[in-house]
């Protein structure tokens, strides 16, 4: 009697687990995000999750498929391969953002919004794929500053866009303006490396 109470405690234990593991929360919160145009070509796409979709040709599928669901519906939310999508279409663009099927749809909207008010701003409300394509640098500095490695740093779409050193009195991102923001990020990094090497110098001769 004992050992068979022994036996259904651990399958109970061993069942507990699994469904905790399951529920376990997803290192990456947002998997992927994407920009495909009215025809369903990809204008912009980035993956977080490396186990997600690792080649091009899967890649593309999952996106083809995202769009034959989303691209004539209304809704906002899709789930679609144990994912779940929220999406914003605004003339010629089709704006999606990935997260796991656990994810809280709020968020990822959230996200999506921020991405999608930043654009708007950076294209001078002119949200179509012309305009996407001729400022695509300053496009792929706002996802930056959005999400990094699949977490969420930002979803203040004001934040966002100073943080990439845009103003609305001023002109479109430019070469310019991109090669400066790089370069303002290159010399933090190159500060807070300084600092370290101080700090480790100072340690060593005490």
């Amino acid at each position: 009697m004992k050992l068979h109470l022994l036996i259904n405690r651990s399958v109970l234990q061993s069942a507990e687990l699994h469904y905790v593991e399951q529920l376990e929360p997803s290192l990456y919160t947002v998997k992927a995000v994407f920009i495909l145009d009215n025809d369903g070509n990809r204008l912009l796409s980035k993956y977080y999750d490396p186990e997600l979709y690792p080649t091009m040709k899967e890649q593309k599928n999952f996106e083809n498929n995202v769009f034959s669901k989303t691209h004539k519906a209304d809704n906002e939310i899709a789930f679609l391969e144990g994912m779940t999508i929220v999406y914003k279409s605004s003339i010629d663009l089709f704006f999606y953002v990935v997260g796991s099927a656990q994810e809280n749809e709020l968020m990822l909207m959230s996200v999506l919004n921020c991405l999608f008010d930043s654009v708007s701003h950076i294209l001078r409300k002119n949200v179509e794929r012309r305009c996407l394509l001729d400022n695509m640098e300053g496009v792929f500095l706002v996802v930056d500053e959005i999400i990094d490695g699949g977490v969420i740093l930002e979803s203040d779409s004001q934040q966002v866009l100073q943080k990439v050193n845009y103003r609305a009195d001023d002109n479109p991102l430019t070469e310019q303006s991109v090669a400066q923001h790089l370069t303002e990020k290159l010399a933090l990094t190159t500060n807070v490396l300084q600092s370290a090497k101080e700090q480790i110098k100072w340690s060593i001769l005490k």
